[in-house]
């Protein structure tokens, strides 16, 4: 079981090198290079973080993507669900079909406590949380 996904890793990795920017902007084609991620790749995960309102793109020449918002605003759980979709450690499916024992099961329960914990880490963990400045 992986807990993210290489969209969201890499995702934060272009974040995180814009963050270090003066301007906290970047081209694709700065961004593959120093990140060694295929082009391709990138502009999908650039087009729908811009798309979440997360990155601003700039047109013509001098263009690239831009922070739209402060780094301190970007939620790791946010960027979690835009790559991976809503954040859920247990789905309590048997067949493909909701559990019977849904309602009874002890070890959902248990799992819901730990699913909780989980989450509100992930949302009280900023942009900046997982990527320094000086790195």
């Amino acid at each position: 079981m992986n807990l993210l996904t290489r969209q969201t890793d890499y995702a934060v990795r272009a974040l995180g090198y814009m963050m270090r920017r003066p301007e906290n902007n970047a081209t694709a084609a700065e961004l593959t290079a120093a990140l060694k991620i295929p082009r391709p790749f990138l502009r999908k995960l650039l087009q729908e973080l811009t798309k979440h309102h997360v990155l601003r793109s700039r047109k013509g020449a001098g263009g690239g993507f831009e922070l739209a918002r402060d780094p301190e605003k970007i939620r790791f759980s946010e960027l979690i669900e835009i790559f991976q979709g809503p954040l859920r450690l247990n789905h309590c499916t048997f067949r493909k079909k909701p559990c019977p024992n849904k309602k009874v099961c002890a070890m959902r329960r248990r799992i819901g406590c730990i699913e909780e914990m989980v989450i509100n880490q992930l949302r009280a963990t900023k942009l900046t949380d997982l990527v320094q400045k000086g790195e």
